[in-house]
């Protein structure tokens, strides 16, 4: 197991001999297309960690979580868990705040504990991950795979908790 990496260069570097390619020229011309996507990258990222900042700020996440946890428990997601779902597409290291919190606050055997370890491990932060993506495409039709993503984590998000229900 250890020598996985090693053996992936190594194997790297045989082919790029037997295929004559100049390999410090060919990973010097790849970090310059990095950088210029990584630059290309900052204004939406900045979108995003300004829009989480003001989503919480503005009170607008507590207003939606009260106005959805009805309906997220309809669907069997406790209501606890409301928070952690509306973040978790924003934000990794907020979700990652207030799964602690959850722990804490319910221990880490019970039942809001495992929906929520099990749906913060099985989701992504969506519109950081869409950033990047699309960041380089031409291509910024973002709301249907954004909507698609969003739904199926929420549905995966229900059945993760009827899982942990059952279990």
């Amino acid at each position: 197991m250890v020598f996985i990496i090693p053996a992936v260069f190594i194997i790297v570097f045989i082919f790029a001999a037997v295929k004559k390619v100049k390999i410090y020229d060919e990973f010097s011309a790849g970090v310059g297309e990095a950088v210029k996507f990584t630059i290309s990258l900052i204004p939406c990222l900045a979108a995003i960690f300004m829009m989480c900042e003001l989503f919480e700020a503005s009170g607008l996440a507590d207003a939606l979580c009260k106005f959805l946890s009805p309906a997220f428990g309809a669907l069997g997601i406790p209501a606890e868990l409301t928070k952690l779902v509306l973040i978790k597409p924003f934000s990794g290291s907020g979700s990652l705040a207030y799964l602690n919190e959850i722990i804490e606050a319910y221990g880490a055997d019970s039942y809001v504990t495992r929906c929520a370890c099990v749906c913060f491990g099985s989701s992504e932060t969506v519109f950081y991950i869409s950033a990047v993506y699309f960041a380089g495409t031409k291509n910024k039709k973002l709301a249907l795979p954004v909507a698609a993503v969003l739904i199926s984590t929420l549905l995966t998000t229900a059945l993760a908790c009827l899982i942990c229900k059952v279990m």
